[in-house]
């Protein structure tokens, strides 16, 4: 992951691209709405359709860019050379679910924002100056998931000890006053600073049996029938095209209930509280929820 450090600048997989590189940028297409999916229904017997639901398809991102190393055409060679890499990546490409990250930094924004798909393309345009240094291209990214995700990621870690429980201690003496609790306090509270709910991650960490793992606000629920040992791990990804449960590396999506949705598990925009219970745990069992705003837009 190339560190972005102003705006304009683009991490193409890898390949750091814009001001301040030899790869300045001369136009983006493809930032606005994604394609759509239509559903629409013609009508049999009467002119127009019925319209249905419409599903946002990839969004292609385009890049029109040029390598430019004046007097070094060794160097183009090698920015060029870059950029063939990431497109032919082996990690990626040959990997199915397997995904890449295109993030920039809009002018105007504070958080660099990626998209997740794959490197599609990349095209020299002209080799004729070459020589001397100039080599324009375009470059294609396909996002699988067409919304924008934020950046950092977000985490919050809840266990489920039982604190600030202590009762009375006696003798008990008249009068007896007790604070009020402000619900801030309360371990679970995620913000999601996006206008789209976010996909979680999930990540237990044993000992537990049967876990149940809600959000308040949405009222969504996964209900896991299995014992965590002390040395496990429970991973669960909600993202679309990744949705899976593992438990220490295997497949373990069978624990799930049939009520548990991993496709309608969201956070949604604002802030939300995630709770969780369980059985036979301790002290060190915990509960990793992380998280990237998401949006509709840079």
């Amino acid at each position: 992951m190339a560190t972005i450090t102003q705006p304009w600048q683009i991490d193409f997989a890898g390949v750091l691209l814009g001001p301040g590189t030899p790869y300045p940028i001369g136009d983006i297409t493809g930032l606005g709405t994604p394609e759509v999916r239509s559903q629409d229904v013609e009508l049999p017997t009467e002119d127009g359709a019925f319209p249905g639901v419409d599903y946002y398809g990839t969004r292609t991102v385009v890049i029109e860019a040029g390598i430019r190393t004046p007097a070094d055409p060794e160097a183009a060679a090698d920015a060029l050379a870059a950029l063939h890499r990431v497109a032919s990546d082996p990690a990626a490409r040959k990997t199915a679910g397997a995904l890449q990250a295109l993030r920039v930094l809009w002018p105007g924004r504070s958080e660099v924002r990626r998209l997740y798909g794959r490197v599609r393309r990349v095209e020299e345009v002209s080799v004729a100056q070459a020589v001397f240094g100039w080599i324009p291209v375009t470059l294609e990214f396909a996002a699988t998931d067409p919304r924008w995700n934020g950046e950092p990621e977000q985490q919050q870690t809840l266990s489920l000890a039982m604190t600030g429980l202590s009762g009375f201690k006696a003798p008990v003496i008249a009068p007896i006053t007790t604070g009020t609790a402000d619900p801030a306090d309360r371990q679970g509270w995620v913000t999601n600073s996006g206008d789209l709910p976010a996909w979680p991650s999930l990540k237990i960490k044993g000992p537990v049996v049967n876990p149940r793992i809600w959000i308040t606000e949405t009222g969504r629920t996964l209900d896991l029938s299995l014992a965590l040992g002390e040395h496990d791990t429970l991973q669960i990804d909600t993202r679309p095209g990744t949705r899976w449960v593992l438990r220490n590396g295997g497949n373990a999506a069978s624990a799930l209930s049939g009520a548990s949705r991993l496709d309608l598990f969201q956070i949604p925009p604002g802030t939300s509280e995630v709770r969780w219970t369980g059985a036979d745990y301790t002290s060190a069992t915990r509960l990793t929820v992380s998280w990237r705003n998401a949006y509709t837009a840079l």
